[in-house]
């Protein structure tokens, strides 16, 4: 299978490469010419899209999510975080079936491939669901089963951990990865995490867990430990011994970020839902000059109400010029390769996608740029960081497929999934 992208604005997000009208040649589910294709390479072209008025770039990989939280969308706006949490999330989730655990992922998986994200990292329970979703949809993901030690299960959270770790880690031709995931700090006591920490080292699999992202977090960890919970987690050996996908980190001292210098993996900032929930502006310069990769993510739309990463892309530049009192940070180039290439180091899948390189996985999409709002065009990139919404994604394409072109999904049945996730929906808030 040849696809040959035609008459295109590329923006590869490699280091120092400017952005070029040219020409992009897939073979397979790779990357296989970029620029100006020769014409002996166009022999036996399989599809050929005219990308006249289009953008191509990396597609967008949303580095924290919990994708089934998209039945809940709208639910319980307005509400502090642990209200939130405790009063609607938990007894909403807790009448939640794997069916609709499987819908409301694939829900948010529509939502993303229509808003341009080609790889996401999640977060939840019953994750054979998402992953049967994952698989169907043909998006990349990152699969976590949510670990929380506070009371004795017997071992039933850590044994299905493992089972979605035998059963899909590199399946899906693999676009299906996974990691270990211990909820947070106040939720997984010293022994437990320290036995999570092992076995991710043991079996080289990175650890994907929440961190300071509400003040209580923070008065929590230092009324019992002593320590602020970044201290907690380095004193663990967590940021030594495993590659680390830390979700958050709004509440950061100083010191904190002296801890995770050199740490392996990074930051997932999640603006969006921190700026709603009102849990404050992560120090995302301040990480940034101590060489910690910070990435971007959404949160789940439970909170965010929203998946498009576009969005996130927006509100992470405006908050961080607004902290620093200066309009010259976070330019648009930096912000989004936060969304593309540093997401990807912290799913440790950068060697496969977040750049669009010749060897590397055809992981892209195709921006429509013909209208009102994006015309007239002096700064692509400026564009795309401050003035694109997700509607404005007219291809997306991963492993080298189809997903949606046109605005059309080509994995999903549209019609089929909305009356699923809204008969679900409501049975699951009904009488909450």
């Amino acid at each position: 299978m040849r696809t040959l992208i035609q008459n295109v604005h590329i923006l590869t997000m490699k280091k120092y490469e400017k952005l070029f009208h040219g020409e992009l040649l897939i073979e397979n589910d790779r990357i296989a010419a970029i620029g100006k294709i020769l014409p002996e390479d166009k022999v036996q072209i399989s599809k050929i899209i005219d990308g006249k008025g289009m953008l191509a770039m990396p597609g967008l990989i949303n580095a924290h999510q919990h994708t089934p939280m998209s039945l809940l969308k709208g639910f319980s706006d307005d509400c502090k975080l642990m209200e939130w949490l405790e009063h609607k999330m938990l007894p909403a989730e807790a009448r939640m079936t794997p069916e609709d655990i499987y819908w409301g992922a694939k829900l948010a998986m529509a939502e993303m491939i229509k808003s341009g994200t080609t790889a996401f990292a999640d977060m939840y329970v019953h994750m054979n669901e998402i992953a049967a979703a994952a698989l169907e949809t043909g998006m990349r993901a990152s699969l976590t089963r949510g670990l929380v030690f506070m009371q004795n299960d017997g071992g039933k959270r850590l044994t299905e951990a493992l089972d979605l770790i035998d059963r899909w880690h590199g399946k899906a031709d693999g676009r299906i990865t996974a990691m270990f995931g211990p909820h947070a700090p106040y939720t997984c006591p010293p022994e437990p995490l320290a036995e999570i920490i092992k076995l991710a080292a043991d079996k080289d699999l990175p650890i994907h867990i929440h961190l300071a992202e509400t003040v209580e977090e923070v008065v929590k960890i230092k009324t019992k430990y002593n320590c602020s919970p970044t201290a907690y987690l380095h004193n663990l050996g967590l940021f030594t011994e495993a590659h680390t996908l830390l979700a958050h980190g709004v509440h950061l001292t100083h010191d904190d970020i002296q801890l995770l210098r050199g740490m392996k993996g990074g930051i997932s900032h999640n603006p969006v839902s921190n700026l709603k929930l009102g849990c404050g502006i992560a120090p995302v310069a301040a990480l940034i000059e101590a060489g910690v990769t910070v990435g971007l993510g959404t949160d789940g739309s439970g909170s965010a109400s929203t998946v498009d990463m576009f969005e996130g892309i927006k509100a992470a530049a405006w908050m961080q010029k607004m902290a620093a009192g200066d309009p010259s940070v976070f330019p648009a180039h930096q912000v989004l390769e936060m969304a593309t290439a540093e997401s990807a180091k912290l799913l440790r899948i950068d060697h496969e996608t977040g750049t669009l390189e010749v060897g590397k996985k055809a992981d892209l999409i195709l921006v429509n740029m013909n209208k009102p709002h994006l015309q007239p065009v002096h700064n692509r990139e400026s564009l795309l960081a401050y003035a694109v919404n997700g509607s404005d994604v007219d291809t997306t394409i991963v492993n080298g497929k189809l997903l949606m072109q046109g605005r059309e999904l080509l994995t999903i049945d549209e019609e089929v999934l909305l009356h699923e996730a809204g008969i679900r929906a409501r049975r699951i808030v009904d009488g909450l």
